[in-house]
C-alpha cells in the first residue's frame, strides 16, 4: 500500500534571469514569490499557497518553456508501477524524482513528499 496526490503546478520558464519569471508570476497570481534559500536559489522559487492547496512553483530550465504536474508519494517505485500500468511511460529517472510521459505526451514528475501535510491530509489517495 502506498499513497500519492498531486504535489505543485510546475512553471518551467527558459530565461537567463529566474527572477524575470519570479516577478511575472508573483504579479500576475498575487502570490508572494519565495526565493529558495539554498544553492538552488538562481534556478528555483515557488510562490506562497494555502497548506491545502498544491504548491506553484517556478523553475529555471534549458529547454522550452512549458507547465508541469508533479505528483507526490510515500513510495516512488510503487507510484511509478501503478502509472505505467495506466501507460505512462518513465522518460528520465534522477535519484530523488523521476519524469515521465501520459499516453497524451504530457510531461510530469513523480517526487517524494512535498506539501508538509502529506503524512495527515484526508486528499491523499492510497493505493493497494
Amino acid at each position: 500500500m502506498h499513497k500519492s496526490r498531486l504535489a505543485a503546478l510546475v512553471i518551467d520558464s527558459q530565461v537567463d534571469d529566474i527572477e524575470v519569471a519570479n516577478q511575472f508570476w508573483e504579479n500576475a497570481l498575487g502570490l508572494m514569490c519565495i526565493s529558495s534559500t539554498e544553492d538552488w536559489s538562481n534556478k528555483y522559487a515557488h510562490l506562497e499557497t494555502c497548506n491545502n492547496q498544491p504548491q506553484v512553483l517556478i523553475q529555471k530550465v534549458n529547454h522550452e518553456s512549458r507547465v508541469h504536474l508533479d505528483i507526490e508519494t510515500d513510495d516512488i517505485n510503487a507510484e511509478v508501477a501503478r502509472l505505467e500500468k495506466l501507460g505512462a511511460v518513465v522518460a528520465e529517472k534522477f535519484p530523488r524524482w523521476v519524469v515521465m510521459l501520459a499516453p497524451t505526451g504530457h510531461r510530469f514528475c513523480v517526487v517524494n513528499p512535498q506539501r508538509t501535510d502529506f503524512t495527515t491530509a484526508e486528499n491523499v489517495n492510497e493505493w493497494p
